[in-house]
């Protein structure tokens, strides 16, 4: 899938090394928790999993992952695993997220796209509001959090879109359905 900004393909075996080097990323540590290689490699081999690499500008440059799970769930229900992406500030991720929206609704044809985000990551969770997800709860304390010798616990947010709530933001104009 491609838009202006951003595209997206499969991600490939000998991408891994990338992968992995970003999620390992000190900016990017804190938000996440990373996986060991094998794990990447389950879930680009898996077909409940797509694992995408992001590419921008006309030389495919790599930008970062993604990795979405239950592309095959026969509730509807994918979920948006893990978006990592190495340049900041420059509306990456909202373009991510603009095209992993329509990828979910209008190709794996989800009921649901939902995603859980680590409270302390205001950034993710002010664009995941404003590009139409809702919040559903919270999983207090339920991950460790380890930054700079601070060690203790961040809660999980639960947001998600209902494919009813993407349909009325197409027709908003505020997707490209």
């Amino acid at each position: 899938m491609t838009t202006p900004r951003v595209s997206l393909r499969p991600t490939m075996l000998s991408d891994l090394e990338f992968v992995v080097s970003v999620e390992q990323d000190a900016a990017n540590r804190p938000f996440i928790t990373p996986w060991e290689r094998t794990q990447h490699e389950g879930a680009v081999r898996f077909p409940d999993f797509r694992h995408f690499i992001i590419e921008v500008g006309p030389e495919s440059t790599r930008a970062g992952f993604v990795i979405l799970q239950g592309c095959r769930n026969p509730h509807g229900s994918v979920e948006l695993k893990r978006i990592v992406l190495a340049p900041k500030g420059q509306g990456l991720g909202r373009a991510c997220a603009r095209l992993l929206k329509k990828l979910a609704f209008t190709q794996l044809h989800a009921h649901r796209f939902w995603l859980d985000v680590k409270a302390l990551n205001t950034r993710a969770l002010k664009l995941y509001a404003s590009e139409g997800f809702v919040e559903e709860g919270r999983l207090r304390e339920s991950v460790r959090v380890n930054i700079e010798g601070a060690d203790g616990y961040d809660s999980l947010i639960v947001m998600s879109m209902l494919d009813r709530e993407y349909q009325a933001r197409v027709a908003l104009g505020e997707e490209q359905g």
